[in-house]
Order: C-alpha cells, then structure tokens, then sequence
C-alpha cells in the first residue's frame, strides 16, 4: 500500500458515527445512542448492538439496508435471498451522503426489530475509546420472551401481583429492572471492542511511519 493510501486508511480509521438505536413498538420506546467508527464491520455492528441491548447472541440476526441483507453465512436462507456476509462489509461502505437508515433484526422466533439512524459522522478524539455508549433509556427486554407481545405480557404479570401468572413471571425475570440500562455492563463489553480497535490503530500508525520515515 503507497504512503497516500496507508495515511487515508487511518483518516477513516479515526471516523466515528453517531448511531440510535431504537427499539420498534417498543411504548415507552427503548433507545441506544452509540458512538462507532466508520471502520468497524457490520458483523462488529452487530456486537455492538447485542452489547448495548445486553443481549447474550444466541440467535439469528440480518441487516437490511437499501434492499440488500448482510448477516452470517447460512446453508439454508429461511426462504430469503441470500445475504451478503456482514464481516466483509464495513459500515462506511453503506453510509449515505445524507440520513443513513438501518434495519436489523434478531431472533427470527420472536423478531426483535430495531432501527438504527446514523445521526452524524465525524472525526473521533484522538484519545477517544470507540465504540461508547452516549445515552439511552429503560432495559431492552430479556431474550426468549416471546417477542414485544410476550415483553409487556410478562411485565403485566409482573406489575400485578394478583395476575395468575405473577408469581412464574417475577421467578422467570429475577432481578431484571425494565427501568434500569446497565452502564457499567455495557462500557465494559464495548470496551472490549475498543482495546482489540486501539491496537489495530497502533499498528497502523506504525506501519505507516515505516513506510514515511526517512
């Protein structure tokens, strides 16, 4: 890679976007802000999203995004077209000159649809730990409960201890708060992310200060 190249791919290594991510039919809506490089993978979005959600990927998911679906590679495509592996695409390739929209989904059982909105792109901090979290509001709901439906049936039978099923309902969530969004959770998960990035920007620099060095 010529010098000009290798010092435009940290340019865009150091791009950061400002993504929410909102939960769809979820009342009160259940929302994310999240700062992302530019540079990350959608496969790496996809982290993100199951990180601040605090969701634990143990099911299906798919982008979709101008018609074209990203997501792993799978023998059989559920009666879909196939899709374009997320891991060889990175974010920057499908942003938009303008408003960037996203839709993702997990779990094709109970089918967690959220819409992501790149709110703006920028340059990053220099010493700015990407990706992190910005703001958010309520707790995503726990996997496996039947989807939006199951989501506020289960917090009916919560909020009411003479629903008949209250008593199975505050065994099944345990501690789980609807109100509370783990901050601590999620900056240590995405923080993860962001140690594995930093080294990468490391090398990076390095590599082109050897090839422009005297």
């Amino acid at each position: 890679m010529s010098p000009t190249r290798k010092i435009a791919a940290i340019d865009s290594f150091n791009e950061i976007a400002s993504v929410r991510i909102e939960l769809m039919g979820s009342d009160p809506l259940i929302w994310r802000e999240v700062e992302v490089p530019t540079s990350i993978t959608l496969k790496v979005l996809h982290d993100v999203i199951q990180i601040v959600m605090e969701w634990f990927d143990h099911h299906l998911w798919e982008f979709s995004i101008a018609g074209r679906r990203y997501g792993l590679p799978m023998d059989e495509d559920w009666g879909t077209e196939p899709r374009i592996e997320a891991i060889k695409i990175r974010l920057r390739d499908v942003l938009k000159q303008r408003k960037t929209t996203i839709d993702y989904l997990y779990d094709f059982g109970d089918s967690w649809e959220l819409r992501l909105t790149v709110i703006d792109v920028r340059a990053g901090e220099a010493d700015g730990s990407y990706p992190r979290l910005v703001a958010g509001e309520r707790n995503a709901p726990p996997e496996d409960c039947g989807g939006i439906p199951g989501f506020y049936e289960l917090l009916d039978a919560l909020a009411d201890p003479r629903h008949p099923e209250h008593a199975e309902a505050k065994e099944w969530l345990d501690d789980y708060d609807p109100s509370v969004v783990d901050t601590l959770r999620i900056g240590y998960g995405l923080s993860r992310i962001a140690n594995r990035r930093n080294a990468a920007r490391v090398r990076l620099a390095r590599n082109r200060d050897d090839r422009t060095g005297p």
